[in-house]
């Protein structure tokens, strides 16, 4: 975490240009639902290329470039209609919330979800009787057979009136839910967003990327990212690898680089490793991926070095415990619960270190005397914190309406913005490519700790219908908000207009992901790969908590605290001492299943980056970078372009990101 000090004042801009226009927002309209086709294309009709399942999005970079390249032109010949870099940055913001409600981990997961059960219940799984009759809300659900039908199988059109009119109430309340979620987040970075940015002055590593695409003196002779060799020389090389191991998915005799072929980017360690204990690593991907080198590169040292360590630190774990027979419990030893307990060190010590000025905030919230000015925020401090307790009073009582009850809900939304709040603290701080925590959220926390016996059948039923925000936080919208707000800065415009367009055009990218996931679903099938795996999850996890309700046991909480404790110590020691190498993040971040993938190039990253600082210091790592951000950029393209190709043509293509 930054050993910055606070402060309570930053100087504003001199001068606030404009970035919701109408261009921006027609462009936005434009553009939204081409970019939710696309990304339910790639990750659920094909189940390939997941742009949402990394930090920094693929598909928003590439849109990106297009429309800086189109703007350009249109620069030169009618210079009064192109928009300026905020209006830029303010679409790509946009996108980046689309982008992620229709992803891989939450609309994906939900629009399945609330098909699954009135499709395929029947007489050998008594769905009916167990859940559905008596817990489920049939208001939120299509319960229709005759409409599902065409969703399940494809070869249909969802433009039918009645289909239309049994998924639009459905679409938008659910919309409507996430809208209030997106509004919470919002108010909180609004409070947050001084301390972070202007007082801690935090990176935000992930976005220095677009604001380098857009950047006014990029494509300037000789000081310009797009007219420096080194980036050229990167492009070249991310692309013409990712161009060689695309043409083997069509010609095999075309040998691959670095990878086994097959459309495969990655060889599998488990595939030597046997015997035991050793083969208890399990799936242990090595892979090679140059646009993770190009993105580690803009990490901290002490971050990408704790990413690989504490990776192999968790599957030393698992070795362990099959050498000590350990494993006789089959969730030993409880990576997912270690690291949700550091998860929530990483959030309490986040507020303990802005306390000073939490405390400010307080006070002006309260109307009483402070320095602290809040007139250039995205909302006022009080509103922002009548906006946070509105959200939640209403989130809980549309839960209560599910289901849940009256308190239980104030308990699963406190965790879920813990959660939320940590992970957008480490993306502006370290710029962690990964952050899933798959299976540690509120509703599997909770019942693994205190035991399905614990709650009703309708708390159950509920916690499952939470599944599609709570399965994985990969395409979490809170970060993408934060750094909006950077954007906003570094464009030099007014936060509050981008506020209220970011809080209205959350609720249309519901919708819009909703579309574009029923469009192609009822074209193609939900069979595909993706959503027919999707779909039952929630109701097996179900079926097993009322069909065996067990009592809570010790383990979970004791892995938690352990989480928590051992996370502590490594910011004590990381604050005490400078030569500290093991950030808490990385034993956070690495505990679950996407770390598989990145874990060597970040390696990689590491140690080009050791080597370049040790050997030709900073001034050499500045100079450098181009060719970083180059690699990145070369990736993103040529795998954009290929995937647009294949379907295009309806062709497989090669995986340059699983």
């Amino acid at each position: 975490m930054s050993r910055r000090s606070s402060t309570t004042t930053a100087p504003e801009p001199a001068q606030c240009t404009r970035a919701v226009t109408w261009r921006s927002v027609l462009a936005c309209c434009l553009l939204l639902p081409i970019n939710a086709y696309w990304i339910v294309q790639m990750e659920a009709v094909r189940y390939s290329a997941h742009p949402t399942t990394i930090s920094l999005f693929f598909n928003l970079i590439f849109i990106l470039i297009c429309v800086t390249l189109v703007n350009r032109a249109i620069q030169r010949r009618l210079p009064r209609v192109a928009m300026q870099r905020g209006e830029i940055l303010f679409v790509y913001a946009v996108l980046a919330i689309g982008s992620c409600l229709s992803g891989h981990d939450m609309f994906q997961v939900l629009v399945p979800t609330l098909a699954w059960p009135y499709q395929y219940a029947d007489g050998s799984n008594n769905w009916k009787s167990l859940f559905m009759d008596p817990y489920l809300p049939k208001w939120a659900f299509v319960t229709d057979k005759h409409i599902l039908r065409g969703f399940f199988a494809g070869n249909d059109t969802l433009y039918r009136m009645d289909y239309l009119r049994a998924w639009l109430p459905v679409a938008l309340f659910w919309s409507a839910f996430t809208g209030v979620m997106l509004f919470v987040m919002l108010c909180a970075n609004a409070i947050l967003r001084r301390q972070w940015t202007e007082n801690e002055r935090l990176t935000y590593p992930i976005v220095q990327l677009p604001l380098q695409i857009t950047n006014d003196q990029s494509f300037t002779p000789k000081i310009g990212l797009f007219r420096n060799r080194l980036f050229w020389l990167g492009f070249v090389l991310a692309a013409g690898v990712d161009t060689i191991n695309s043409l083997n998915v069509y010609y095999p005799s075309i040998p691959t680089i670095l990878t086994p072929g097959r459309g495969i980017s990655y060889y599998n360690l488990n595939d030597w490793v046997t015997q035991k204990p050793w083969n208890a690593i399990g799936w242990t991907p090595i892979s090679f991926y140059p646009f993770l080198i190009g993105l580690g590169m803009l990490m901290p040292m002490d971050f990408l070095f704790s990413a690989w360590f504490f990776y192999l630190f968790w599957k030393a774990q698992l070795v362990l415990a099959v050498a000590m027979a350990w494993d006789q419990d089959p969730q030993f030893p409880y990576t997912n619960m270690q690291a949700f307990g550091a998860y929530m060190a990483f959030c309490f010590t986040s507020v303990w270190l802005s306390r000073d000025y939490l405390r400010q905030v307080g006070r002006r919230i309260l109307g009483r005397p402070d320095a602290i000015d809040d007139s250039a925020e995205p909302l006022s401090y009080r509103s922002s914190a009548v906006g946070i307790v509105a959200g939640i009073a209403l989130l809980c009582w549309m839960t209560t309406a599910l289901g849940m009850g009256p308190w239980l809900p104030i308990v699963v939304f406190i965790i879920y913005f813990a959660l939320a709040l940590a992970i957008t603290r480490m993306r502006a701080e370290m710029g962690t490519p990964v952050h899933d925590l798959h299976f540690t959220g509120p509703d599997t926390i909770l019942v693994d700790a205190f035991g399905p016996r614990s709650f009703s059948g309708g708390q159950l039923t509920v916690f499952s219908l939470f599944w599609w925000f709570n399965r994985a936080y990969r395409s979490h919208p809170m970060p993408h908000q934060l750094e909006s707000f950077k954007l906003a800065e570094q464009a030099r415009s007014e936060y509050r207009s981008w506020f209220w367009a970011l809080a209205v055009f959350g609720i249309i990218s519901g919708l819009v992901a909703f579309w574009a996931i029923l469009h192609l679903m009822y074209d193609y099938g939900a069979r595909a790969k993706s959503v027919s795996g999707f779909g039952p999850e929630a109701y097996a996890r179900l079926e097993g908590w009322l069909r065996t309700p067990r009592i809570g046991t010790p383990e979970p909480a004791i892995a938690i605290g352990v989480g928590l404790l051992t996370a502590i110590a490594l910011q004590l020691m990381r604050v005490r001492f400078a030569w500290w190498p093991f950030h808490p993040l990385g034993y956070a971040v690495t505990a679950s299943w996407e770390i598989n993938l990145v874990w060597v190039p970040l390696a990689i990253a590491w140690m080009v980056k050791v080597a370049i600082l040790r050997y030709g210091g900073r001034i050499a790592f500045q100079k450098s970078v181009p060719f970083f951000l180059g690699l990145i950029i070369g990736q993103f393209v040529v795998g954009s372009l290929w995937n647009i190709y294949g379907i295009a043509m309806g062709v497989p293509t090669y995986q340059f990101w699983q």
